[in-house]
């Protein structure tokens, strides 16, 4: 038996839409990733682009479960001595609403050069508006 290989100028890239409106933030980031990866597809490789671009709207309406809506803390460093900061799941939803599905979505996703390469492949609102409407995507029932 031989291992097909697809060359990336052949591999059929389809564009899907997801509604993340009270659907749970890690049930939603991990079907984006699987989406994203290639994995729905016969023709996947792990270490090939394979994926298709996802969709996602209304991130900022998306449920935690477990009282994490207060709990959860997002921290990052700013690169000083002591320079730890943390923000809660709340208040980062009010500033930034799609960015918890982001740090969500590239946490599942490999860190390598691929890892990096795909986030690109995925487009997150806070809202229900998004300006791909040109590519027709197809929509997600989750």
């Amino acid at each position: 038996m031989k291992t097909i290989f697809t060359k990336p100028a052949e591999v059929e890239r389809r564009w899907f839409l997801i509604d993340a409106k009270d659907k749970v933030l890690g049930r939603v980031a991990a079907e984006v990733v699987f989406i994203l990866r290639g994995k729905n597809k016969a023709a996947y490789t792990p270490h090939q682009e394979v994926g298709d671009y996802v969709i996602v709207v209304n991130a900022g309406k998306v449920k935690v479960s477990g009282g994490k809506e207060y709990k959860k803390i997002y921290y990052h460093h700013t690169g000083h001595i002591g320079g730890i900061k943390g923000e809660a799941y709340h208040s980062l939803l009010k500033r930034r609403p799609s960015r918890p599905l982001e740090i969500a979505i590239k946490g599942m996703l490999p860190h390598t050069r691929l890892g990096y390469k795909l986030f690109n492949n995925v487009k997150i609102y806070g809202d229900d508006r998004h300006p791909h409407a040109a590519q027709q995507p197809k929509v997600l029932e989750l």
